[in-house]
């Protein structure tokens, strides 16, 4: 047993039953969820008419700090999207309660004859809080930002998970197609960026709940703290290219055609050209994509999380189609080859 977590656990619970305007019974509380940071998620029940449960957020400092959540929380329930409502916050302790979106992801639910109704009303509130969501303040998804996420994929995936190392050319090579795609993405007027928009940051809200908020048929979204501004290009890679969840590339071309078509409409500084635009999609994509190879094997090496290590076929499976489709990328499926043991074969689109 973790002492620390335990007598933090038992904190939050004293802490949760001074909460008098809410009724919560400290005796009720059970996991609810835990994510890949320090923060642990727990439901506890409430004598409160409009919020017959409760999510408690444990975020221990001073690795986690609830500011960022509150704040980039209110901007998002001000641009008209369903994030949970702050009830109480302890901000020097870490200690939230927040109202409760339920447990049922889109992953849990999605399917092939639900997804286009789920993942349009996820593009619709993207675009909300693209046009509508204040960004005064954010941090920015500059070049030094996009660059070190990138740099995980050499450190963590190559060299610690793939126990490779790089050849000074290959070195090289990484750092032309990092610069590459950060002048691609930097390109992009900013918007607000969730940076984790996926099926398993979107609930399925009960449509009770969701109507006593004002937020019928919209997402709950989860997992926003982390928000900057960037390009409009970076979310919609999220959700349409998850890491737990696949979809043909036909049906991925189709909605975010659909998704361009509405973002233009509304004012979202995207390319007027869809073909252009769907490119910068795709090289966003690739950026993302070897963070998570990155993040995915530190969080296995570094956090003793295995579970990520199942879903990294399906994030190299992305970076695959991507690089192997347009010539600039050729270094780095040498590399991607050299890692796998695979003989090259020479094809591009682009």
């Amino acid at each position: 047993m973790n002492t620390n977590n335990d007598l933090r656990r038992q904190a939050l619970a004293e802490w949760a039953g001074q909460q008098q305007t809410w009724a919560l019974q400290p005796d009720t509380i059970a996991p609810a969820s835990a994510d890949a940071s320090f923060r642990r998620y727990f439901r506890v029940s409430s004598g409160h008419a409009d919020h017959p449960s409760v999510i408690l957020m444990d975020a221990p400092p001073p690795q986690e700090d609830v500011r960022p959540f509150i704040d980039i929380a209110q901007r998002l329930w001000d641009a008209g999207v369903h994030v949970p409502q702050i009830l109480a916050a302890d901000v020097e302790r870490g200690f939230l309660a927040l109202s409760d979106l339920g447990n049922t992801t889109y992953l849990g639910v999605l399917k092939p004859d639900n997804a286009r109704q789920l993942y349009e009303a996820a593009w619709v509130d993207m675009v909300r809080f693209q046009t509508a969501a204040r960004v005064d303040g954010l941090p920015a998804y500059d070049r030094t930002r996009l660059v070190n996420e990138m740099e995980l994929f050499p450190q963590w995936y190559c060299e610690r998970h793939k126990a490779t190392t790089l050849s000074t050319e290959e070195r090289n090579d990484l750092t032309k197609v990092f610069d590459l795609l950060a002048t691609d993405a930097l390109a992009q007027p900013p918007v607000l960026v969730h940076r984790d928009y996926h099926s398993r940051n979107l609930m399925a809200v009960d449509p009770e709940v969701a109507d006593r908020f004002g937020r019928l048929g919209q997402p709950g979204i989860l997992d926003f703290q982390d928000a900057v501004t960037g390009p409009a290009t970076y979310d919609l890679v999220s959700l349409f290219k998850d890491a737990y969840i696949e979809w043909d590339r036909e049906q991925i071309l189709d909605w975010t055609i659909r998704y361009w078509e509405l973002a233009k409409r509304a004012g979202v500084p995207v390319s007027q050209d869809p073909a252009e635009f769907f490119r910068q999609f795709e090289w966003m994509g690739l950026q993302r994509h070897l963070k998570v190879l990155g993040i995915f094997a530190r969080l296995y090496h570094r956090d003793g999380k295995s579970g990520y290590l199942k879903d990294l076929p399906l994030v190299m499976s992305y970076t695959r189609q991507v690089a192997g489709a347009f010539r600039a990328f050729a270094p780095l499926v040498r590399l991607l080859d050299r890692l796998e043991d695979i003989e090259v074969k020479v094809g591009y689109t682009f």
